[in-house]
């Protein structure tokens, strides 16, 4: 099969190799494009796959038409707009795969690489990570070959000879990269990440939905770094919070929405003590708001750009969802109080039940506080000895529940994972007449040995619970862990059942082999995170008083940058003259002639002098074209010119190159 590609007549070998290169840059969209654009983006590159291998001939400008109006009829029934990134994305993948249906000449050829170079940035859109911009570097290598070769003589030159001018001309445009990534200014980001798309997996949400997901699948991939100043809090004392939610439909729970004649807004009223935890946040685009911090924090955190803001309930909102990379710092007091501490009508949200769900949970609260006498922390501990004695267990297989999801938990099924036991909870509370809600965010964590971050993956996102008690305000209270205590600490991660050959696979290899490996990746990805994705005005600025420069601005930046510019030109410019001091000026004369005579399709022997070239012109050619005896006697004066005894006459270089110029170019054969 190999040795069938190597024997394939140029135009076929070139088309495939683009053919790869394209499905390469297109391959990383497949997750994010509608099934059909990947389809039938698919379907289009394997047939010009197979019309490049037999030598068919493309398909007429109809057959494209039609299928260009088929693909902008499907992207607007699918997206309902043909702007925007999403429909962009779909589109421009299409037709790419399209103009290689059309890929005659070499203008077209420009296009495609065009279309590539913009399919291969719109990889970024989706995903900026480490893994993401090694795939684009490939990619981006792939297009810069396929554009060399196509700029190379006729023939079969090796694709080898393409790549390594095409590295070549990466490296040397490294540094002019270099100084653009770090002086050029940055600019907010043309459009945000994607929204959520509802799927069984861990992480956080602006809603909670309890019941609706059956199997839960672990996501480990990394929702924030910490970098504390200190030594690392205890893993059960970092509660790391996130949206607050307290109306309760029966089925969902939302942030507050009162259902008061004249909702009262309750204060935070945040009491902090002890001393406080310094860290700084490198949180992952989360598509939300939230700035995720320990709790308690009254200070907001700093961030450069904009200001933050802090709910009554303690929550830290940007202005905006965070779409990018974002680090910022943070003080925060493991010991504080907050809330009201008499009852107020505002609590009364946190009692809201709707009506004609989970009867006999009403019935039990009713109980409970009938037998604690209304005390609250009485009840709290009764609820929470329920879970520790009553056979209740944690699991990521809970199955779908049914409309009273709180009675099947507590008296049938008896297991969950911390949103149907944190929500189970807050509803007994509630039934017992203890104001309650429900919080999310992230527990605990783990340290990598390698880069020393505190990481938190979205594996750790958790739901725990606030009641409200008297002279106490808000008390965190977490079910989960009178139920799975190893759930809140560092002896026991959250781990997702292993099937039998994972199991089997595992234990042929050291069980420290895959943490290790992935302690170095999350410490590679961290790096590129910290001095690459995070670099961004504020840094700027920093590296400017660096410098010297003592209060920088956006015009000392662009000054530097266009000095930059004006530097790298010169150097370039020097260099150039140097290279073409270097080089004979008689040789490299002959070599625009050989180029000119290759591109007619003349074949000629490698490191042939003029009077062979003539001679295999003529041979090829015909000595009756008056080109092509314009040009053979040029080359043999050309020879003379360099060879001749110095007591004959004959042209300088400098005519010789004037006369060139005026030849008329001999016409490509057939």
């Amino acid at each position: 099969m190999l040795k069938q590609l190597t024997q394939l007549p140029r135009d076929s070998r070139d088309t495939l190799f683009l053919l790869l290169v394209m499905a390469w840059v297109m391959l990383p969209q497949v997750g994010h494009l509608p099934l059909w654009c990947s389809l039938l983006a698919a379907g289009l590159m394997l047939w010009r796959g197979w019309l490049a291998l037999k030598a068919r001939a493309l398909p007429s400008r109809w057959w494209l038409l039609g299928l260009l109006l088929l693909t902008v009829a499907a992207t607007l029934y699918t997206h309902k707009t043909l702007l925007g990134r999403e429909a962009g994305v779909t589109l421009i993948v299409v037709l790419l795969a399209l103009k290689m249906l059309e890929l005659r000449a070499k203008r077209d050829a420009f296009v495609v690489f065009f279309l590539g170079f913009f399919t291969l940035l719109t990889n970024f859109f989706d995903s900026q990570s480490l893994l993401t911009a090694a795939a684009m570097l490939i990619g981006l290598l792939g297009l810069l070959t396929a554009l060399v070769n196509a700029h190379l003589p006729v023939g079969k030159p090796p694709l080898a000879q393409a790549a390594r001018t095409a590295a070549s001309m990466a490296l040397l445009g490294a540094p002019i990269m270099l100084v653009l990534f770090l002086l050029f200014p940055r600019l907010a980001p043309l459009w945000g990440v994607p929204a959520d798309a509802m799927n069984g997996r861990s992480g956080l949400s602006a809603t909670m939905q309890v019941g609706n997901i059956a199997q839960l699948a672990l996501d480990d991939s990394i929702a924030l770094r910490v970098r504390f100043d200190g030594a690392v809090p205890p893993n059960a004392a970092l509660y790391f919070r996130g949206p607050v939610l307290s109306t309760f439909d029966g089925r969902e729970w939302r942030s507050l929405r009162s259902r008061l004649p004249r909702p009262v807004q309750l204060v935070a009223n945040l009491q902090v003590l002890g001393a406080p935890i310094g860290y700084q946040v490198t949180l992952e685009p989360n598509k939300h708001p939230w700035l995720l911090v320990l709790d308690a924090t009254p200070n907001a955190p700093e961030v450069t750009g904009f200001a933050a803001r802090q709910t009554a309930d303690l929550r830290w909102l940007s202005e905006s969802p965070l779409t990018e990379l974002l680090r910022y710092r943070a003080q925060s007091y493991l010991d504080f109080r907050h809330g009201p501490l008499q009852y107020t009508a505002g609590l009364q949200d946190y009692l809201d039940l709707p009506a004609g769900f989970n009867p006999r949970t009403l019935q039990l609260g009713a109980q409970l506080r009938h037998d604690a006498n209304g005390d609250g922390a009485t009840l709290v501990g009764a609820a929470l000895d329920r879970l520790r004695r009553g056979g209740y267990r944690y699991t990521l297989e809970p199955g779908l529940f049914g409309q009273h999801s709180a009675d099947e938990f507590w008296f049938e099924r008896k297991q969950g994972f911390c949103e149907h036991i944190a929500a189970s909870f807050v509803i007994l509370m509630r039934a017992a007449g203890v104001p309650a809600r429900v919080v999310t965010g992230y527990q605990g964590g783990e340290t990598n040995a390698v880069d020393g971050y505190f990481v938190v993956r979205q594996s750790d996102a958790h739901a725990w619970a606030e009641v409200w008690l008297t002279e106490r305000g808000w008390v965190r209270v977490d079910p989960t862990a009178a139920v799975a205590p190893g759930r809140i600490g560092a002896l026991q991660r959250l781990q997702a059942p292993s099937s039998a050959f994972g199991s089997a696979l595992l234990g042929a290899i050291s069980p420290d082999l895959p943490l290790r490996l992935r302690a170095l990746w999350d410490a590679a990805n961290n790096d590129w995170n910290q001095w690459v994705l995070n670099y961004g005005q504020s840094r700027q600025f920093d590296l400017l008083r660096r410098i010297g420069f003592s209060a920088p601005s956006w015009e000392d930046l662009s000054y530097l940058l266009i000095g930059c510019v004006i530097l790298s030109s010169l150097l370039g410019a020097a260099w150039t003259q140097w290279e073409r001091s270097r080089q004979d000026p008689w040789l490299r004369l002959l070599g625009r002639a050989r180029l000119q005579l290759q591109q007619a399709g003349v074949t000629l022997t490698p490191y042939c002098p003029p009077r062979a070239m003539a001679a295999q012109l003529a041979g090829q050619r015909g000595a009756d074209d008056v080109h092509v005896a314009a040009l053979r006697d040029w080359l043999l004066r050309l020879e003379a010119q360099r060879y001749a005894p110095a007591h004959q006459q004959f042209a300088s270089l400098a005519t010789l190159r004037r006369e060139f110029k005026q030849l008329q170019p001999i016409a490509r054969s057939n």
